[in-house]
């Protein structure tokens, strides 16, 4: 019987990615997305899976979400804590709001899924996390601050519950992407991306399909002797020990 995966902001970018290739790989997929109402329609078409709309932030929608897709595909084997927001700007002008609002989506988020997930998890003695760091949660950014903190969290958070989950049969990793060629990246002033692009080694932006590869690997049996792990995929522009 095929294993349910869960993809939060599972219809753009590098969460449509993350989806396609779980569904090619033979899992159910439910794709969480947050307001995006064509492009979840796209995705659902386009991918023939169950997009389900609800603020990841918010513990009870979590539920409710989590109770539906049990219903509807089954318990959910496979979560990718993907969703996540930016609010750039340099400490000294952040606001409060800018604040509460990445750590509530890029952090507290992954505690509500995979809380909610966790138990039924170790009951059937399988599962696992998958959660989608930064290579800016490694390294810092200029006027990322809020970004940078929520991002390195999910390094300490996915360690953490890695140890948790171990005789349980669960496994909890990390991936911590480069720059990616997305539409957020791709947002960036070109003579900036240029910058970006030429401290980058391989000399080209990252493809979501290669992040959606190392999703694949850690969701699949091939992976189950790694655990705690952070995986980088970076082009080589931060290299860690």
């Amino acid at each position: 019987m095929a294993k349910v995966a869960l993809v939060t902001g599972g219809t753009r970018g590098i969460g449509r990615a993350i989806t396609e290739r779980l569904a090619n790989d033979g899992f159910k997929v439910a794709a969480n997305y947050a307001g995006n109402e064509e492009a979840a329609g796209l995705c659902s078409k386009e991918l023939g899976v169950a997009c389900y709309k609800w603020d990841v932030g918010d513990y009870d929608a979590c539920a409710a979400g989590i109770a539906q897709i049990s219903k509807e595909l089954g318990p959910v084997d496979v979560l990718v804590n993907n969703a996540g927001i930016t609010r750039d700007a340099t400490l000294h002008r952040m606001t409060r709001q800018q604040w509460d609002e990445v750590i509530r989506t890029d952090l507290t988020a992954v505690f509500n899924l995979c809380r909610l997930t966790i138990e039924g998890m170790r009951e059937r003695n399988f599962g696992r996390v998958i959660n989608i760091s930064s290579i800016n949660g490694q390294k810092g950014q200029v006027g990322q601050v809020n970004y940078s903190a929520a991002k390195a969290g999910l390094i300490g958070f996915t360690k953490a519950l890695a140890q948790e989950g171990a005789k349980k049969g669960i496994t909890v990793n990390v991936i911590c992407p480069g720059y990616i060629d997305t539409e957020m990246v791709q947002a960036v002033p070109e003579k900036v991306l240029e910058g970006i692009v030429a401290t980058i080694p391989v000399g080209r932006l990252g493809k979501a399909e290669e992040i959606a590869g190392c999703v694949s690997f850690l969701a699949g049996p091939d992976s189950a002797f790694m655990t705690g792990a952070t995986l980088t995929a970076n082009g080589g522009q931060y290299i860690t020990g």
